[in-house]
């Protein structure tokens, strides 16, 4: 690790940490249902009038089938949108439809927040597509996992009731207050980087200097020969790219305008660029935490969970770095210098951007893949089998260290559940957390929340990797190629949406799966959440006693942080075992 790096990390936790108490304070206005300003009250009194909406709260069963309607509406919609688009307008490209089995995977990874690609956006979606569909669904979606983490909240907040909101006005209040202004900031920011925004078509330019290479072809007779290629011109890509740059970093969703996502120019000019989008990807889920501190009426409580967040989060991409700031023991052996220096960044620069070096690359996975949002500026398939193996624990670990909008914070009170139900069996105690007793029902809740993500992970990767059509998307043999199917699902199951590459998933096989994947990695979460959440709204509030475990200092952050990889990684480590670890001996060997 270098200087660089660890300046580059405290002046990120810095930013994020000192702007998750005014934020946390605003999300706190908005899950209140405080008034807003008068003209924005009345605009939000007319559209929810118009909508139907009354603001008659919910109880969790209602609050549940308003988010699975809602949701099934918006893949719905989605899947025909791009299923039609090659009869719709803003297309200057002229793409046509894509196909039933891509769509299908598409909408649902858009819907569910994971915002997995298996096209290359540049080429595939037209202008109209990426607006009206995808970036539509980064908004909604975010405000969706929000949305559930302020009914989790209200849910440890309240004191026998049976309401834990208005999943409608919730929706509005996040999209409108918080995501759409917020949004607008850091797109002008990004613009202002050189980050694209038009409409133009993709645009052809000389080049400055032309190019020459040389190629293979077949002559007449069917043999191989060498031919010479001068390029000449280039194609620049064009779009509205700002505006959904900005959402998928602050949304935590991850999917890129183009193929090459955060790595590509348009997206991501520049260190400030890069800098900026990190801060926006941890932006929310640090000020949620804040917000749930407020609202139980003890901030301890939250900066306990911040506390957590950021330990594990730091001592990952710790690793990280110094695994690829070693470089590949592979080329060492050659006698290749991959030492530090002011003339080279040193270490595994394979798959990375020059312009980020290796600190940034690798602060900017962790981040998107501590979270769930997915966007990266370097190719993971490309870093050293334990820098590799970094992300996949850290989303495997079910993305609660910081994690996705609301759904982050919702995971670590899962966790935090569970942390106290332990330290309540070792005192001899009735569990209580913040003032809330966690009973039977509580934990049978807590427990399919924590157990289905990894079951889908497994059984998903052990399906592909028996199976021919699994198979027949491998481009790397042995533990490698194990690597990438056990990542694609882990990325499927967590909503993440980032890729190992190297797999070739644009098969009905891969598509199908997949989207399944997504689709009960995320409901099948946020439906015992919301049970969760109704029944702990149903209980009194009680004191803390004698007895209780204080759940605000060093001694729990500590449990909280034992108990998060104890049941993340054990339900892992015998698959790293055959994937990154066994590939790290290979290269030592």
């Amino acid at each position: 690790m270098t200087p660089e790096f660890f300046a580059l990390l405290a002046a990120l936790l810095l930013v994020v940490v000192g702007m998750a108490r005014p934020l946390g304070r605003f999300f706190g206005w908005i899950m209140d249902g405080r008034p807003a300003w008068g003209p924005l009250a009345r605009l939000e009194d007319g559209l929810l009038r118009l909508c139907g909406v009354r603001r008659t709260e919910m109880g969790w069963r209602a609050y549940a089938v308003a988010l699975m309607m809602f949701s099934l509406l918006g893949t719905l919609l989605l899947y025909a949108l791009q299923r039609l688009q090659g009869w719709l307008p803003l297309n200057p490209q002229q793409l046509g439809a894509i196909s039933p089995d891509s769509s299908f995977n598409t909408a649902i990874s858009f819907v569910t927040n994971t915002n997995w690609q298996d096209y290359a956006g540049e080429t595939t979606m037209s202008n109209l597509t990426q607006m009206l569909g995808l970036a539509v669904q980064n908004f909604l979606s975010a405000a969706s996992g929000i949305a559930v983490a302020f009914a989790l909240i209200r849910g440890f907040a309240r004191h026998c009731v049976h309401e834990i909101g208005n999943f409608w006005v919730d929706l509005y209040r996040i999209t409108a207050y918080a995501l759409l202004p917020l949004s607008l900031l850091l797109a002008v920011a990004l613009v202002s980087q050189g980050v694209i925004q038009n409409f133009s078509a993709d645009t052809p330019v000389t080049l400055l200097q032309a190019t020459t290479y040389t190629a293979p072809k077949l002559d007449a007779a069917g043999q191989a020969e060498r031919q010479t290629v001068t390029v000449a011109r280039q194609i620049l890509p064009m779009g509205p790219v700002a505006s959904q740059e900005a959402i998928k970093e602050l949304g935590t969703n991850g999917g890129g305008f183009f193929n090459a996502n955060s790595a590509h120019p348009y997206e991501n000019p520049n260190a400030l660029s890069n800098f900026l989008e990190m801060t926006a990807v941890l932006l929310i889920p640090a000020a949620l935490v804040y917000t749930f501190g407020l609202a139980v009426g003890d901030t301890r409580q939250g900066w306990a969970l911040l506390a957590a967040m950021v330990l594990v989060f730091a001592a990952a991409v710790s690793g990280l770095a110094a695994a690829e700031q070693q470089g590949n023991p592979a080329i060492a052996a050659l006698g290749v210098n991959q030492a530090h220096s002011v003339l080279q960044s040193g270490g595994n620069m394979e798959g990375k951007e020059t312009r980020f070096g290796i600190a940034a690359s690798a602060l900017f996975d962790a981040v998107t893949t501590t979270t769930s949002c997915g966007a990266v500026n370097a190719m993971i398939d490309s870093f050293t089998p334990l820098g590799g193996l970094v992300p996949m624990a850290l989303i495997q670990l079910g993305e609660v260290v910081f994690g996705g909008v609301g759904s982050g914070l919702a995971g670590m009170l899962v966790f935090a559940l569970v942390a106290v139900f332990v330290g309540g069996l070792m005192i001899g105690r009735t569990p209580e957390y913040v003032g809330k007793k966690v009973e039977a029902f509580d934990m049978k809740m807590v427990s399919i929340a924590v157990l289905l993500m990894p079951a889908l992970v497994l059984l998903g990767t052990a399906l592909a990797v028996v199976v021919p059509a699994g198979l027949a998307g491998l481009e790397n043999p042995g533990a490698h190629g194990f690597s990438e199917i056990f990542y694609a699902f882990t990325s499927a199951a967590n909503n993440n949406g980032s890729a190992f590459a190297g797999l070739s998933v644009n098969t009905p096989f891969y598509n199908g799966w997949l989207g399944v994947v997504m689709l009960f990695g995320r409901f099948g979460v946020m439906v015992p959440t919301l049970a969760l959440a109704g029944s702990l709204a149903a209980k009194k509030r009680i004191p803390a006693g004698g007895g209780t475990l204080p759940t605000h200092g060093p001694l729990f952050i500590s449990l909280l942080i034992g108990v998060l990889l104890l049941v993340g990684a054990l339900n892992f480590f015998p698959a790293w075992g055959l994937g990154p670890v066994v590939e790290q001996l290979q290269l030592w060997k």
